[in-house]
């Protein structure tokens, strides 16, 4: 008898568990309608994970498929839509004409738990975002973003990277760590003072966590961690992330206090030594955000941003070089027609190399690294196309979308330079041209990638010229899509060209 009543007892905690949990999943099921007719059409979310299992199967066939569900559409990542902008007109609207409105940032639990909202790029649209973007842009343009000076380290940088990819000459390699380690450098003479030689097996091992991390940020890992935030107390890849964090911030304090060892007031050399006494001299004022906490997560946010976006976009271009053979060669009759073999590249050859100077933005064009751009949030209630959007409204720009525009491109679907060349031959600009993203949130060091973009990959193909591997199978060219979307990695062969004068 006792053994029934147990029997009774199991068997009736497990009816009460599995009723309670299909109420549960009903009234999932009933939210999620009634939000989805509240909100722009698109693709059917799962109750509780929404398009996750869509996003996470094949991520830009997902992005590709999103304008057929119109101009403006919703996708699930997790419980809460997230509206996606497919057209330039109303990326505009959203980010140009109503930036104050558009222009917040979301902070979900796993940037909670790493960075508290601090910083630059991950900061909300209020007070201590206005503080370290209006500080951290003068600053940059004091110690020489946009000028001569840090022209002229880029290309002193150039000739180290040659150097350094002349030590594989003939033979098949992976050029990640010279990519990232001659971007990297240009950013950390202006924030530490120095650079880093290619052989520093500690920095090396930095730019590879750093690279690690922007892979998390973006992967399905990431978002499961959103979903369910208390994982962070068990095992499992996000506790690499937090340590690769930790090293990152080991690294940068290590820095801090070399710097406060020689900081000299009347003769600031970089970021680090201004971000100081900013430090000091706001000290005494209650509305400061100049801390340490904001130090490091602002220096980390340049930091990164100044290397990931750059280098990855340098590795397309030699994807696209080695792919289009015919483009390689015609950019390098150009540039030593007009510069010789010996003659370092500027930003003013820029009029007088108009294919290659086209050719670095079709660059830029057809890689789109970032597709879906970074996500936006609403800082008060919105009215967008008819949609009601309350604050807290989560926004995203298709920018594979609108780069991929016909009504916009000549060759919207193919790599060709001509999309930025007129009928002269002459460089043009295209407005739906959008890598930075655009509004206040736009891309703080665009002048910057802007300029290391051209004068790395003009020097490059001045001297060197690339091809696959004989045999090499062609990696996949979707490539891993993250926050930045990056090549998988390849090899190449690289060969000093011969001077023909």
């Amino acid at each position: 008898m006792e053994s029934v009543l147990k029997y009774l007892d199991w068997t009736s905690v497990s009816l009460a568990l599995l009723a309670g949990l299909l109420n549960l999943l009903l009234l999932e099921i009933f939210r999620l309608n009634s939000s989805r007719s509240r909100s722009p059409p698109g693709p059917k979310p799962l109750p509780f994970v929404g398009n996750l299992p869509q996003l996470s199967k094949d991520r830009m066939a997902f992005i590709r498929s999103l304008p057929k569900y119109g101009e403006m559409c919703s996708i699930y990542l997790g419980r809460k839509p997230t509206i996606i902008l497919n057209n330039m007109q109303l990326a505009k609207e959203a980010f140009v004409q109503n930036g104050t409105v558009f222009s917040g940032r979301p902070l979900p639990p796993l940037q909670a738990w790493i960075n508290k909202g601090y910083g630059i790029i991950g900061a909300n649209y209020g007070h201590s975002w206005r503080q370290q973007h209006r500080f951290a842009l003068h600053t940059l343009c004091d110690f020489g973003l946009g000028k001569k000076t840090v022209e002229e380290r880029v290309s002193e940088e150039a000739h180290y990277l040659i150097k350094e990819m002349l030590k594989q000459e003939g033979k098949p390699f992976n050029p990640i760590h010279q990519f990232m380690n001659a971007v990297s450098n240009i950013i950390c003479s202006i924030i530490f003072g120095d650079r880093f030689e290619y052989d520093n097996n500690h920095f090396a091992n930095l730019l590879e966590i750093l690279n690690e991390n922007v892979r998390f940020a973006g992967s399905t890992a990431a978002q499961i961690f959103n979903l369910v935030p208390i994982i962070k107390y068990f095992p499992g890849p996000h506790q690499k992330i937090w340590n690769n964090v930790e090293a990152l911030k080991k690294f940068l304090l290590e820095i801090v206090e070399e710097h406060k060892k020689t900081l000299d007031p009347v003769n600031l050399q970089d970021f680090t030594d201004a971000y100081l006494i900013q430090m000091s001299k706001q000290e005494a004022k209650e509305d400061s955000t100049f801390h340490v906490e904001n130090m490091m997560k602002s220096v980390l946010d340049l930091f990164i941003a100044g290397t990931e976006t750059t280098a990855t976009t340098l590795r397309w271009g030699l994807i696209y070089m080695m792919d289009h053979p015919d483009v390689q060669e015609r950019c390098h009759e150009e540039i030593v027609r007009v510069l010789g073999f010996d003659c370092s590249p500027c930003m003013e050859d820029r009029p007088q190399l108009p294919y290659t100077y086209a050719t670095v933005y079709e660059i830029q064009h057809y890689a789109i690294i970032t597709p879906l751009g970074l996500i936006h949030q609403t800082t008060q209630p919105a009215l967008l196309q008819g949609y009601h959007l309350p604050k807290g409204s989560t926004i995203m720009v298709n920018l594979k979308a609108i780069m991929t525009d016909k009504q916009h491109w000549k060759y919207p679907d193919t790599f060709n330079p001509e999309n930025f060349l007129d009928e002269k031959g002459q460089f043009c600009r295209n407005d739906a041209f959008l890598p930075f993203s655009l509004g206040p949130r736009v891309c703080l060091g665009e002048s910057l990638a802007k300029m290391e973009l051209f004068i790395f990959f003009t020097s490059l193909l001045q001297r060197l010229k690339f091809s696959w591997p004989a045999g090499a199978p062609r990696p996949n060219m979707d490539g891993i899509v993250s926050v930045v979307r990056s090549p998988y990695p390849f090899d190449t062969i690289c060969r000093s060209r011969e001077t023909t004068h």
